[in-house]
């Protein structure tokens, strides 16, 4: 993992400099960058002006001292802007994936052990739907529908107009707001996540319900499943007990990979629901070649995909105990 993070801040840096813009130009007005000393001095005070080696290693220091550098938009550490948008796009990956994992597991392990009925061709439409069906198109629809149409949903962002966010503790307001016993907020913060969340759970649970009903039909076809049912164990036994500990691998390393990705931020969703996460934060930062936002985020989505995959790596072991002895 150490060795995969130096590589990961050099492709990160080397990417963000090889960006054929300039971005002090393009936070500088047309009268500011004629003057060549403002431009000067802008370029001295991000370090531009120093050779590209030497800006890598001020930036590796900085990295090992949880310093990501000063936004040059915001005017703001980064770290401190990530801190800022990072638990609303915490708040909403999490939910989304609960939805996914708790529907697409069932799902897809009733479509295997009741395959070619009914429920079995319900899954894979769905499965089909929620991956071909593009983001951005099904956000709009959902919010067109539920909000604009029917009325029955609240608008885009975190909480309605009337509502004062609750007291800072993690900066996830369905927690904050419990822990203040501010339910009135907990129950409109609920309520707004309900959109967001089924639009990103959509593209998950599809591959999710897959993967689980194509391992499980893998593992109701094993020698050990017969032989159970030969010893007369009843169906959720062998299902529960027997198929799904193995069918659930392949659906854990597909999980925490989707895990990752929501994590990553989800510009699409968080732009269409005027989301404060960290893709809208991206999305702003990549418009206006904010290059040292670019640069934290970036690495940091490294990171999570890393410590995820090593969180997936280790589970292996609680559903396979062959991984611990080999």
């Amino acid at each position: 993992m150490v060795v995969m993070i130096v590589l990961a801040t050099l492709v990160v840096f080397l990417i963000s400099h090889l960006v054929p813009a300039d971005p002090i130009l393009a936070q500088l007005g047309d009268m500011q960058a004629a003057n060549p000393a403002m431009v000067a001095a802008y370029r001295a005070r991000w370090g531009l002006d120093l050779p590209i080696w030497q800006q890598y290693l001020i930036f590796l220091e900085g990295l090992v001292h949880g310093n990501f550098g000063v936004s040059i938009s915001t005017q703001r550490p980064v770290l401190d802007d990530i801190l800022q948008y990072a638990p609303a796009t915490i708040e909403l990956s999490t939910i989304a994936f609960l939805l996914s994992v708790i529907i697409g597991v069932p799902l897809g392990v009733i479509a295997a052990v009741r395959r070619d009925s009914w429920i079995d061709h319900f899954a894979r439409l769905l499965s089909l739907v929620g991956v071909s069906a593009p983001t951005f198109w099904l956000a709009f629809v959902v919010l067109a529908l539920f909000y604009g149409g029917l009325q029955i949903a609240p608008g885009p962002g975190r909480l309605d107009v009337v509502y004062l966010p609750p007291p800072f503790v993690t900066g996830l307001y369905l927690i904050d707001s419990a822990l203040a016993g501010q339910w009135d907020v907990f129950r409109n913060a609920a309520a707004h996540l309900v959109l967001p969340s089924t639009v990103l759970a959509a593209t998950t649970l599809g591959l999710i319900t897959r993967t689980t009903r194509a391992a499980m039909l893998e593992s109701l076809g094993q020698d050990y499943v017969r032989v159970g049912r030969a010893k007369g164990l009843k169906d959720r036994t062998i299902i529960i007990r027997h198929a799904l500990p193995n069918a659930l691998i392949p659906v854990v390393t597909l999980g925490g990979l989707a895990y990752a990705v929501l994590l990553s931020g989800t510009v699409l969703t968080e732009t269409i629901f005027s989301w404060p996460g960290l893709g809208r934060y991206t999305f702003r930062s990549a418009v206006s070649l904010d290059f040292p936002a670019i640069m934290g985020i970036t690495f940091l989505v490294a990171v999570v995909y890393l410590v995820i995959n090593l969180i997936v790596d280790l589970s292996y072991a609680l559903l396979d105990p062959r991984v611990v002895r080999q």
